[in-house]
Formats: C-alpha cells, sequence, structure tokens
C-alpha cells in the first residue's frame, strides 16, 4: 500500500524540491535554502516549565512529548545506568495512578506510548487521539509531581534493567565492542566515556534513595520541555498544560554538566574483542569530532552519507556491492550536545581479511581529505538530505521529538526551520577539510572484533587496489 503524505510533508517537499505557487517558477539551484517553516509556538509557565505547540489538522491524532535535561552524561562514577534506570521507574505509578494504569489508560483510549534515554536526555511520550490530550497531559504531570518511588517497586524495575543488559549487551553480537570503541574515543571524558545502559556493578550497587534525590533533582518543571504535535488548538492547550503542570514545583538548584574538555588524543588506539556472539569479524573505528550543529560537525554527517548512505555510496559500492569484502558498512555521528563522535563500522564477509579491509578504509579516507566530493555526489547528497529531513518529520511524534530537543537542547524550538539549510549550505570543500581535519590516524580509535573461536589462519586474499571512487 502506498504510504499517505500529510499536507505538512506535501508542503514541506514542494519547498525543498523548489516548487513555488506558479508552476512555471524556476528551480534555485541544489544549495538554495530550503525555505520550510514549521508553525511553531512557544511559551513558559511561571514554574519554569517550556512548552513548544505544532499544529497539523491532517488527523485526529496528536503527539506529546516530555523531554527531560537529564540523561547519562550527568551521572557520577560508581552510578553509571542511573539515567535509564529512573526512566524505568517512572512508569511504577503516582499519586493519582497505580503501578501499571499508566499503560492501561493509554493503551484503552486509543494511544501507543514509550520512553527513552540517551547521554543528553530523557523523554516520555505518548501518541493519541487528538480528544485524549487532557489524559495524556495529566498522566505526564501526575508523574512529574508524585511519582511512587518505593522499595518494591525499584527492586523490581532494577530486576528488568538488568535483564535488559544481558539481552543487548551481553548477548547481542558486536555491542560489548560497540561500547569500548566509545570507552576509547571518549577516553579521559566521563559524560561520553560511560554507555547510558551502565554496568552490571553499577546496577547491583544502587540504593533506593539515589533513586528518591535523582527524581527530586532532575525531575522539576524548570528541567523539562512538553512538546505537543498534532490536531489541537493551541490556546485550549496551553490551558490544559497549565491546569496540570501550573502547581509543579521547580528546584531552585538543578544540577548542570560541568563542562570539562575532552584531551586530545595524539596516537592511535587500538583493541581486539572477542565476541562469542559475533559470526563474522568486524572492524569498529571511531574519532572525537565538534558538538552538533557546529559547522564542521554538519560536513561530517555529509561524510558520513558520502561514504556509507545507500547502495551508491564509496564503501558501499567499493566493500559490498563489487568485491564482497563486507556484509554490511556504516558511518554516522551520535549528534551529542557536547563532543561527539564520527563512527565507522565495517563486518567482514568469509572472504575477507581484515588487513585487507583495513587498508581499503583507510586509503577511503585519505582519498576524502585530499578530493573534493564530485558534482554528482553533492547533488546526491542534497537530494538524500532533502528527503531524509521531510519524511524524518512526517509524523506528529518525529515533530515533537525533534522539537523539544531543540528546545531543550539550545533554547528555541524554532531553530528547527532552519537545520536543512545549514546542511545544504555545505560545500565539497567542507567536507574535504573535515576529512583531513579530524579523521586522521593519529585521531582513530579502532576495535577489531574476532568471532570467538575464530580459525587462527585467516583467509588469504588478493592484494587490495588503491582506492579511488568511480566517475559518475
Amino acid at each position: 500500500m502506498r504510504a499517505k503524505l500529510t499536507p505538512f510533508v506535501l508542503a514541506a517537499a514542494a519547498a525543498v524540491a523548489g516548487i513555488a505557487a506558479p508552476p512555471a517558477m524556476a528551480q534555485p539551484s541544489p544549495a538554495a535554502p530550503a525555505s520550510i517553516r514549521l508553525d511553531v509556538r512557544r511559551e513558559k509557565l511561571d514554574n519554569g516549565l517550556r512548552v513548544v505547540f505544532a499544529v497539523d489538522h491532517t488527523s485526529p491524532t496528536i503527539a506529546v512529548d516530555v523531554v527531560y535535561d537529564v540523561g547519562s552524561r550527568l551521572e557520577e562514577r560508581g552510578r553509571s545506568g542511573f539515567a535509564h534506570l529512573f526512566e524505568h521507574m517512572m512508569f511504577q505509578g503516582s499519586a493519582n495512578v497505580p503501578r501499571g494504569e499508566h499503560f492501561k489508560l493509554v493503551s484503552s483510549h486509543g494511544g501507543t506510548l514509550n520512553g527513552s534515554t540517551n547521554e543528553d536526555r530523557t523523554n516520555y511520550f505518548e501518541m493519541m487521539p487528538s480528544s485524549e490530550l487532557p489524559l495524556a497531559l495529566w498522566l505526564e504531570a501526575d508523574r512529574m509531581k508524585s511519582l511512587d518511588i518505593s522499595q518494591s517497586n525499584f527492586e523490581n524495575q532494577r530486576a528488568v534493567v538488568k535483564e535488559e543488559y544481558r539481552m543487548r549487551v551481553e548477548n547481542t553480537p558486536y555491542a560489548p565492542a560497540s561500547l569500548r570503541r566509545d570507552e576509547l574515543t571518549f577516553q579521559g571524558y566521563w559524560p561520553y566515556e560511560h554507555s547510558a545502559i551502565g554496568t552490571m556493578k553499577d546496577l547491583d550497587g544502587a540504593q533506593l534513595e539515589w533513586v528518591r534525590a535523582f527524581h527530586d533533582a532532575y525531575y522539576a518543571p524548570n528541567n523539562a520541555v512538553v512538546s505537543i504535535a498534532g490536531d489541537f488548538e493551541p490556546t485550549e492547550a496551553l490551558a490544559v498544560v497549565k491546569r496540570y503542570f501550573g502547581n509543579a514545583t521547580p528546584r531552585a538548584d538543578v544540577p548542570k554538566l560541568d563542562e570539562a574538555k575532552l584531551p586530545e588524543q595524539t596516537a592511535p588506539r587500538e583493541e581486539t574483542v572477542e565476541d562469542a556472539h559475533a559470526k563474522l569479524p568486524a572492524l569498529l573505528y571511531g574519532w572525537a569530532i565538534p558538538k552538533a550543529r557546529e559547522t564542521d560537525h554538519y560536513a561530517l554527517e555529509l561524510l558520513a552519507m558520502l561514504l556509507t548512505d545507500g547502495e551508491s555510496s564509496r564503501l558501499n559500492r567499493e566493500l559490498v556491492r563489487e568485491r564482497a569484502l563486507a556484509a554490511e558498512v556504516d558511518a554516522d555521528t551520535d549528534r551529542h550536545r557536547g563532543p561527539d563522535d564520527f563512527q565507522l563500522t565495517v563486518k567482514l564477509s568469509e572472504k575477507a581479511t581484515v588487513a585487507q579491509v583495513d587498508k581499503l578504509v583507510t586509503e577511503a579516507l585519505a582519498f576524502a581529505a585530499r578530493a573534493e566530493p564530485t558534482a554528482a555526489e553533492m547533488a546526491k547528497l542534497r537530494n538524500r538530505l532533502r528527503a531524509r529531513f521531510v519524511f524524518g518529520l512526517q509524523s506528529n511524534f518525529a515533530r515533537a521529538q525533534k522539537l523539544a530537543e531543540m528546545e531543550l537542547y539550545y533554547g528555541d524550538a524554532n531553530l528547527l526551520s532552519t537545520e536543512l539549510d545549514r546542511y545544504l549550505a555545505i560545500t565539497g570543500a567542507d567536507i574535504k577539510r573535515v576529512a583531513a581535519t579530524y579523521l586522521t590516524k593519529a585521531r582513530r580509535s579502532r576495535i577489531e572484533v574476532k568471532p570467538r573461536g575464530e580459525n587462527a589462519s585467516a583467509p588469504t586474499t588478493p592484494a587490495a587496489k588503491t582506492y579511488a571512487p568511480k566517475k559518475s
């Protein structure tokens, strides 16, 4: 079945494609501003709660996303995984909602819900019929103000999180290597050096008093953003927000991150990780890069796309399609608010050797550092950026989440309207420059994954050819 495009997406698609009211109007150049402007309204309650509205009457549905300015980057040593543990606690009931009722009330009224934690924030969301907006807001306000933090709830959710750790880390191929790559890339910078999921040791050592102190410290209205997207009237929605959240007590001194500097890396870091669940060897690379929304970060995101986004991307074509040396290749950034990382992962095929693939990857990066992308490559990148931006905002929840994070991280949800313009302003010279500046061997962290029990004698393959992208 063909996906139905909302008026928002159709209008946005027209804007990024350069389509205006008169059909005969000329198309802009590929790098021209996208001119997408989201209809965003921002408010702030007396207790410091920030509220963001984005109206779309396409369908009678809404999404509510409540984002708290607390993630694993704020955890103390010895208390890793605590932000994630507390995310689970937020579903254990509050003063007017018994344990398990939050899920029941949402699902019985035609909605879905969940929450997530990363290094930079924790969020909780509901997607419901528009008539149920008051219910979603009431549920979120009740647990912000009166969470049930009992010993039984705490022990129950600690066991759940430990089981999640076993499933997502201990029993997932390549996961331990990925965590170790982050540790090497951010070595000496605790906020991102450790994983948001934590460690078994720290989960075992967690105490109920810490949970209560955590809620008191961070789960306050002046440390949160409520974002609503979909079919509603802003004036009515604001009145409901004030009714349910207006009496939430602010905290005078919400703890903030001490913005320490990431130590400079001057020599490559390399390790080997044996993985009992991996069927094929892999190479995981990491480099420290500037924080999200800096000009160089946008260029590095385009470099990641140039290398691995789509079947015709450079490394996909070279390693997967033509030489069959890799089963999968992927590059991306984490888009951290603080120092960030550029990650490149190659899962080798059975016929490949680590040395051969490593050589080809090194040559691909060296080529990117000495030659700008071709005009055809830049056109492809811009087209994919436009499509990614438009379809990435199609759902109510996607808009609510992205607007909330922009408001929380950078102080203004309206900045989302200019994001695509900033990507499209990146030039081929920018991509070449950041490849040469950041993706150097001296700044590289590399993990080699060896399937446990792997035959010691690796297969032999022909010598690797020098990498160069084919002309389009």
